[in-house]
Parts: C-alpha cells; structure tokens; sequence
C-alpha cells in the first residue's frame, strides 16, 4: 500500500479509502443489499492487512449500523492513532427546524450519536454529507468548528457540493477563524467525470484532498455488463437511477477498461481505480467480498501509460448530474441561501 497527506491536514491516509456504506443491517436502512457484521469484520480485517488505514462511513448508513459495524471490527483489529476514520452527517429534519434547534446543536447531537455508534472518542474527519440549503451556512461551519476545538473531530470535510459553494464556505470560515473543509467527496469515476470542470482545479489549487465516492460507478467499472449478477446490481435502485440513462455511452469505455485489463493481465477494477488514482488522493471503494478489496488494493501499483490513459479518457461525453448534486439547488427559482445569521446577512431567502 502507497500512503499521501490528505489536503491541508497532518493526516497520512491510504492511497486506498475502503467505503464502509455496503456495512450495516440490511434490515434497517436504504439499502437491501448491504452485509451482516461477520462478513464486514472479515473485509475490514483484510483491508488492514493489505495496509488500507482509511475508513468512510456515514450515520445514514443503515441507520447508524454501518458506524457501529466499523467501530467495533476497529477497536478489535486496529489501534486507534492507526486507523483513519471519517464519517458525515445529515442536514437538519423539518421537524428540528420547526422545533427551533440550530445548526449548532444539529451538529453536536450528530455527532455525539456518531461516536456512540463507532465507540470513539473522535472522529479524524467529520464530513457535511450534503448541502443543506435550509440551515446557514455560517451555523455549519461554526458547529463544526466546535466540534473540531472540543476535539470531537481533527479536521472537516464536505461533500456533495459545487466548487463555489465550498469556495465561499471556505472563504467564511477564513474570515471568522473556523476550521476549513480540507477534503471533499464528490462523484468522480471514469464514466462520470463532471467534477474535472471545477471541482478538481479548485481542490489542485487550494491543496484540498479530493476523496470521491462512486470510484467504480457502483460495479459498473469493475465488470462486463453481462456479468453483472450480483445481488447489488440487481437490488441497487439508486445506482441504477444515476447511470443507466447513460449506458449506452459508457459502454464505449467499459469495453476499453476490459480491454487493458486483458492487455495488463489484470482486473477491471485495478484498471479503473488506477486511471483515478492519477487524479485524486484517496478514491473511497466499497467492498462486499474480499476480492473486491484486494483488487482495490492492487490498483494502487499499476501504472497505465500516457497513452492508455488517452485512450480511456477520449470517448467521454458531458454527462448530467445525477442522484444527490441534481438535487443540490434551492426549492424555489428564486431562492437565495442564507449564509450567516444575525442582522448582516450576506443573502437571504428573498429576491434582490
């Protein structure tokens, strides 16, 4: 395993993130397709034997079983400054709203049930899962700046989001002394490369660790269609929304993956997250059987030439947002985000 500093931050991650959203009680979350405890503790103690330390998970995950799974298979195989645990939080309920509770305090009750679930004292990197256009933006980035000066969490990240509007988080947070975002997890895979237009100069530019999810387009970069009989593929409705629209298009480079993978003697899966790994820090992979991790972990040694990497990237076509970021917009036309709270707003839910 090859190891880099993520962002702006003292932490030394893995080149390989393992995403824990495949964990958890299928019984209990979005997800049927999800694994039992005993099949996560066998992946998890794999990862960490092939040298993977970074781990992403989420309190929506299952309906925090997936933190819970993570915590235990951690305090077990792993000793905790070893390990680099990230996990995110949910943007406030109607119901919070109408009972008054601030951003402030939505932060401090998501993640004090976070390190419930996981059994820890802190999280190394507390991630804003998805924009919350109902909540000030200021109220964000001063509860997590709490949570970061308690010790609750080392550092912050986002996801989910468009390049201005980490931009102007981050800009907020300079000028009010918070902790910045110093990493971000957005969708980027080699069938849905949408953040190379902003996010990824952005992030070059201002040091900030790029973590995507979707690495392998839910399988889709890891297998020929017609080998696609996995009870993920078949039950995954989400994954299914965000890219069989476009699955025609995308069959162009599925079938170049395949074929370097032949070429190189190697799988899919190692063709894929290596194109990635020259683009990003640390891809976040989900696994649900050990070859599925320890294919991530080979990819960390392959190096495609400049040539194959041409040869991937040359039959893309702009694809339109799906899932999450096609629903980061305000409810109304004409709706402004409120940024801070108090009477000097820098906008307001009013037209100018």
């Amino acid at each position: 395993m090859k190891y880099t500093r993520l962002g702006n931050s003292d932490l030394n991650v893995s080149r390989i993130c393992l995403g824990c959203m495949g964990f958890g009680d299928a019984a209990r979350g979005q997800h049927s397709w999800t694994i039992d405890e005993e099949h996560t503790r066998k992946i998890m103690a794999r990862a960490l034997a092939l040298g993977v330390n970074f781990y992403d998970t989420a309190i929506a995950y299952q309906s925090g079983t997936s933190e819970q799974y993570v915590g235990r298979a951690l305090r077990d195989f792993a000793k905790r400054e070893e390990v680099v645990v990230a996990t995110k939080f949910l943007p406030r309920t109607p119901e919070e709203i109408e009972k008054g509770i601030s951003g402030q305090r939505h932060i401090e009750d998501m993640i004090d049930t976070s390190l419930k679930n996981l059994g820890m004292d802190y999280v190394d990197l507390y991630i804003y899962h998805m924009w919350d256009w109902n909540t000030p933006i200021y109220d964000i980035m001063d509860g997590l700046n709490r949570i970061v000066k308690a010790g609750k969490a080392r550092y912050i990240g986002i996801s989910n989001c468009f390049a201005w509007q980490i931009a102007k988080a981050n800009a907020l947070a300079e000028k009010e002394g918070f902790a910045r975002f110093i990493s971000i997890q957005g969708h980027y895979n080699l069938i849905f490369r949408e953040e190379e237009r902003e996010m990824v100069p952005y992030c070059q530019e201002e040091n900030i660790a790029l973590t995507p999810y979707s690495a392998l387009a839910s399988g889709r970069l890891s297998r020929l269609p017609q080998e696609g009989g996995t009870k993920r593929a078949k039950e995954d409705s989400y994954a299914k929304f965000k890219y069989d629209a476009t699955a025609q298009q995308d069959s162009v480079i599925i079938d170049r993956v395949a074929k370097l993978a032949e070429k190189h003697g190697v799988t899919m899966t190692e063709v894929s997250l290596a194109w990635l790994l020259t683009k990003v820090t640390s891809p976040v992979v989900g696994a649900t059987k050990l070859h599925h991790m320890e294919g991530a972990a080979r990819a960390v040694d392959l190096e495609l030439t400049s040539d194959e990497t041409a040869y991937l990237e040359e039959p893309y076509v702009p694809h339109p947002l799906a899932g999450v970021m096609a629903q980061n917009k305000p409810a109304a036309a004409n709706e402004k985000h409120v940024w801070s709270t108090g009477d000097q707003k820098i906008g307001t839910n009013q037209t100018s």
